[in-house]
């Protein structure tokens, strides 16, 4: 595997604020087959919990809104995006929100291939995006009112 210049070679975990941590490491838990792997405790009172999946391949940490700095609110923005294996693995997990009674948006086709989008009991999306075109090139995506209108492939940031 091909690190980039620093020698990083994955992201150890990702940080999400939630209103209620039991019902998230739950939710967290059946929807992705993740495993309680670690709690933060403080004064007595669990504030925090890691959550890693069967293969150790990434953790998601969950905190307590209200001990958080700031006091986030991610609804609706997606901070989390995975690449599933097959585009079968998107059918898959709409099938298994249908039996955990789990609300998504459905499967969208982008520029870069089809996606899915859940959003966590707080209103944090995770996005699923199987990968259709090439990643080793530039592509801009534009949209007007929500919707997608385009690409282009010279960056406008300057």
């Amino acid at each position: 595997m091909q690190t980039g210049i620093a020698g990083l070679d994955r992201i150890a975990q990702v940080k999400l604020p939630v209103s209620h941590l039991a019902r998230s490491v739950s939710w967290y838990c059946q929807l992705l087959d993740l495993r309680l792997w670690t709690e933060f405790a403080e004064d007595g009172v669990v504030r925090g919990a890691g959550l890693i999946d069967p293969a150790g391949r990434f953790n998601i940490a969950l905190r307590e809104r209200d001990f958080c700095a700031g006091r986030p609110d991610l609804s609706g923005f997606d901070i989390l995006a995975f690449v599933p294996a097959s585009r079968s693995v998107l059918d898959d997990m709409v099938a298994r929100c249908a039996r955990l009674g789990v609300a998504h948006h459905g499967i969208q086709h982008t520029p870069a291939g089809p996606r899915l989008d859940i959003p966590d009991p707080d209103g944090t999306v995770l996005r699923f995006y199987h990968f259709t075109e090439s990643t080793d090139e530039f592509v801009g995506v534009e949209s007007r009112d929500g919707e997608i209108v385009g690409t282009y492939r010279t960056p406008r940031l300057t």
